[in-house]
């Protein structure tokens, strides 16, 4: 086989997980190639016309904070702009953007054909090649050959796709393009363990059929906050969401058809997202609910289509029809695009270590939905972690790796890895165990040094950061040692409705206060010279959470200590006492690397957890003496 061209990195797919991947190695200075089925459709936004949300929102500002490319790429093509649960506490604020898809893909495009050491091909890949243990490159489906030292594999939902409307199935990636029909069978020759998922997405609908005065308008924020730490303002036109709301007879219509559905009647065998549920499933599992919430979201600027997010399905066409038609400013509508379900192959992520290479396979990398994952913000972070990982492969530099009290990424792989999925993995605030230390705001403060050492982030957005870092502690330390007056005060207080005080108080002491905010500081001791909403915003946070920070941060500093125990790679778990079969099993499935990671596997009990730690610190001692 003739070998075209030879490169440090091949990334398969060019979706949000290829994008980051292929970027961050050819950011590293190494000769990358990204392989797309189509060039047209590089980081379509195959689903909702969205980034961010609960949780997802926090791995996008990480994936910044790293040198990534997503929220720079949001920030262009944005046309609205959420802060969500900004009447609850810091940790689960989160930013939500609507995109304009064209825009968001063009832009994407933009960046990587602009980017040095990157090259990018219009071709399907067949066969991942594997010597020795080691992976050498790839086959294209017309049979050429290109070498590589490292593969990321990134393939989405394309790995043997099958579409279903109602009755009706078809090969597919996704809607319009071609399947990845043989890599699975590659990847199960070299042996990996491949299952099956299966996701969906609502129909897409014309807005001049559409009675938006029926509806309820959402618009973003005034001004927009932008996703990027680098991004100072948001320059695209802000367009508004509309609510509305299924109905009585939707719900009819959906039930009385539910054997005509794909995934009711039997033909998919996929699992799909349980957060996530189509509108069958809400019918069924929900049916004391009267009514469920549809999210009208624009597509873009300069088009007429509308995503109804919330009515996901896999309903034939006609059945599609009707029931819309119940809902309330939907009357006469018209789909532009029909909702369908799909069902693709994925790869047991307990195969991966927390670099996200594979264990069998040296320089095999793999990143987003191949992985069990949906969503693109969970993709373009696995895409971000590979493509740095697989560059420190070939580099001979250690792995990348984030800790769970790091970054919601950490959390994101080490679930992965360790706990494994059946099931769609969406990324929720509730996974975090250390969310007050992982929030939004902060993303640059935990990330950004990591950043600009692996050589990610540019000087000038590293010197940034520094500078807003160094205003922080200032404000901090004057806070602390500066005091006001009752007289100067106690005016704001009393406009406050709040307890005036009697004697001298340091502003630190004042801005504990919860009825206080950084505008009552300004006001009756302004800093030297003006801070920026960001650095002010930080500082509140930090001094009113500053007890419940403390305490994570000490939670976290225990659970260190067990990460810092390392398990050996040959760790013998057959034959210790106590250990349970089912316990003895998922550890030779995960083969944690230290304790940390082995406490966190599903069933894993104190008792058994002590036993190793004995055993390990036991052959420890025998490999010293």
């Amino acid at each position: 086989m003739e070998t075209t061209k030879t490169y440090d990195v091949i990334v398969i797919g060019a979706g949000h997980a290829g994008c980051e991947a292929a970027l961050a190695a050819a950011r590293l200075g190494l000769s990358t190639c990204l392989f797309t089925i189509n060039l047209d459709t590089i980081a379509q936004m195959s689903c909702n016309p969205a980034i961010g949300g609960l949780a997802k929102g926090h791995l996008v500002r990480e994936i910044d904070a790293l040198g990534g490319e997503m929220a720079k790429v949001t920030d262009r093509a944005g046309i609205q702009f959420r802060m969500l649960n900004t009447s609850k506490g810091p940790a689960v604020w989160s930013l939500r953007a609507q995109a304009d898809r064209v825009l968001y893909r063009t832009r994407m495009r933009v960046v990587l054909e602009q980017q040095d050491h990157l090259d990018i091909k219009q071709a399907m890949i067949d066969d991942i090649t594997v010597e020795g243990g080691k992976v050498t490159g790839v086959v294209t489906s017309w049979g050429t050959f290109y070498h590589a030292k490292a593969v990321i594999v990134t393939t989405g939902t394309f790995l043997r796709g099958l579409m279903h409307i109602g009755h009706e199935s078809f090969e597919a990636g996704r809607a319009g393009e071609f399947p990845a029909k043989n890599l699975s069978g590659s990847l199960a020759r070299l042996g990996l363990n491949l299952g099956r998922l299966k996701t969906g997405t609502p129909a897409r609908l014309d807005a001049k059929s559409i009675d938006f005065s029926k509806t309820e308008a959402q618009f973003g924020g005034d001004p927009p906050i932008p996703f990027s730490h680098s991004t100072d303002r948001i320059v695209n036109p802000q367009l508004p969401c509309f609510i509305t709301y299924t109905s009585a007879e939707t719900h009819r219509i959906i039930r009385e058809n539910l054997g005509r559905s794909a995934m009711y009647s039997g033909k998919i065998t996929g699992i799909g997202p349980r957060y996530c549920p189509s509108i069958e499933d809400k019918i069924v599992k929900f049916a004391d609910k009267e009514r469920h919430q549809v999210f009208l979201e624009p597509e873009g600027l300069e088009t007429t289509e509308y995503y109804a997010n919330g009515v996901s399905t896999s309903l034939p066409y006609d059945v599609q029809v009707g029931f819309l038609r119940t809902i309330p400013g939907l009357e006469q509508v018209e789909i532009m695009r029909p909702a369908y379900a799909i069902e693709y192959d994925f790869a047991f992520p307990t195969q991966l270590k927390h670099s996200l290479e594979t264990k069998i396979i040296e320089g095999l990398f793999f990143a987003g939905q191949i992985n069990g994952t949906s969503g693109y913000e969970e993709a373009a972070a696995q895409g971000l972690m590979a493509g740095i990982n697989a560059a420190h492969r070939i580099l001979n530099r250690e792995p990348i790796t984030l800790a769970r009290h790091e970054a919601y990424i950490g959390v994101l792989i080490d679930d992965l890895v360790t706990k494994g999925t059946k099931e769609p993995y969406r990324m929720f605030t509730s996974r975090a165990e250390y969310r007050l230390l992982l929030r939004h705001d902060n993303a640059d403060l935990r990330l950004m040094e990591k950043g600009h050492a692996i050589g990610l982030l540019d000087d000038s957005t590293y010197e940034r950061f520094v500078q807003k870092r160094r205003a922080i502690e200032e404000e901090l330390g004057r806070l602390r040692r500066s005091k006001t007056k009752p007289s100067v005060v106690n005016p704001v207080l009393q406009s406050l409705a709040t307890a005036e005080i009697q004697e001298d108080i340091s502003l630190e002491q004042l801005l504990k206060r919860p009825e206080v905010r950084y505008a009552v500081i300004r006001q009756v001791a302004p800093p030297g010279k003006p801070l920026g909403a960001d650095v002010e915003r930080q500082v509140e946070i930090q001094i009113k959470y500053r007890g419940y920070i403390r305490q994570q941060m000490e939670t976290a500093g225990k659970l260190s200590r067990l990460e810092d125990k390392k398990i050996p790679d040959d760790f013998e778990y057959r034959g210790l006492p106590g250990i349970s079969r089912e316990i003895f099993m998922k550890l030779e499935e995960v083969r944690p690397v230290n304790l940390g990671q082995a406490a966190r596997i599903q069933g894993m009990t104190p008792a058994a957890l002590a036993i190793i730690m004995v055993a390990v610190e036991k052959l420890r001692r025998q490999k010293s003496a």
